[in-house]
């Protein structure tokens, strides 16, 4: 929105249906604080979703999920209104037997458990060398109580799942592997601990759908080849993070694989900088933004030639002569 009002644009805004009271607090600062020629704040769920998307636009700026994300495209692809599309999917993240394991084990708790794994960008699952399999978790169990404490449900800043449905959708993919660490829920409060899932099958339902939440499948691996190919062949993620102390590794993963951002020895913070647009590829979204980024997204640069009257060249004007031809190519040397 900041980058759509710098370029000179009017907005209108819809939150999610899902956060109602986040929906309320937002539509009443903005009211606050623009006029509603400026800023419209639209409330309500799928009925004025679709009021919206049968109007007509400059642009179309969609956070969400593939499914809506490709209605979104439908609808303004009848004014052929321009859109930018930030997704989501399935971030993998890869440590291999040269990381540090401590950190890794730290920094990817961090950025999978950030909202009860409420985010965009969230750490889906861990491929582990094998070799270090037994390490890392014991090292993710040691921070985890460190984030969270022993009883995590009972931690006042430990978030809630946004509604009973995605609640009910979490709780059958924990049935995708064996619970190693976690796996405490709390229905009435809507809460699932941060919970570590072992022999999961890459056919199982929680390696099918963006998970969005405390789930964390973690996947070992022989030999790097095999994850590059399974990567290969889905589609192309929003985020991928890698745990690696060898250079050739962080290239290689660098080459071989397409993906919306991500980062190397860490998670998440890629997207906290307004110095670099993010955005997804393929079914993980299109376009960027952030920073100088979203002033771009939002305006469209125009080409414009001024020339002077003094001079007109004659060579580029009818009839074609070979004197002007020759002049031409005296200019082209």
């Amino acid at each position: 929105m900041i980058g759509a009002l710098a370029a000179g644009n009017t907005v209108i805004l819809k939150p999610s249906a899902y956060a109602k009271a986040c929906s309320a607090v937002l539509a009443k600062i903005l009211r606050e604080c623009f006029e509603e020629e400026y800023v419209a704040v639209v409330e309500g769920g799928r009925k004025e979703n679709n009021e919206l998307l049968e109007q007509r636009f400059d642009y179309i700026f969609f956070t969400g999920g593939v499914t809506v994300g490709k209605m979104v495209m439908e609808k303004a692809s009848r004014y052929l209104t321009p859109i930018t599309l930030e997704l989501g999917g399935k971030s993998p993240c890869i440590v291999d037997e040269s990381a540090d394991l401590r950190i890794a084990a730290r920094r990817i708790a961090f950025g999978k458990f950030l909202n009860a794994g409420q985010t965009c960008v969230a750490v889906d699952h861990v491929f582990v060398h094998s070799s270090i399999r037994q390490a890392f978790l014991a090292y993710l169990q040691q921070e985890l109580q460190s984030f969270f404490g022993e009883d995590v449900l009972a931690n006042p800043h430990y978030p809630a799942i946004i509604n009973k449905k995605h609640f009910t959708r979490l709780r059958q993919l924990m049935q995708s592997g064996d619970i190693c660490i976690g796996g405490q829920l709390r229905e009435e409060t809507l809460q699932i601990a941060p919970t570590v899932l072992e022999n999961v099958s890459l056919t199982s339902a929680i390696m099918q759908e963006e998970i969005f939440g405390p789930l964390l499948p973690i996947l070992p691996y022989d030999d790097l080849d095999e994850v590059i190919t399974f990567i290969q062949a889905q589609e192309r993620p929003l985020a991928l993070y890698l745990f690696t102390s060898r250079k050739a590794v962080e290239q290689r993963i660098l080459h071989t694989l397409s993906f919306g951002g991500g980062c190397i020895n860490d998670t998440i913070i890629h997207l906290a900088t307004s110095q670099m647009g993010f955005g997804g590829v393929g079914q993980s979204g299109m376009g960027s933004y952030h920073g100088y980024e979203s002033f771009k997204t939002f305006s469209h640069f125009r080409s414009i030639v001024k020339k002077a009257t003094w001079l007109d060249l004659p060579m580029r004007y009818h009839p074609y002569t070979k004197t002007k031809e020759t002049i031409v190519r005296m200019f082209l040397r």
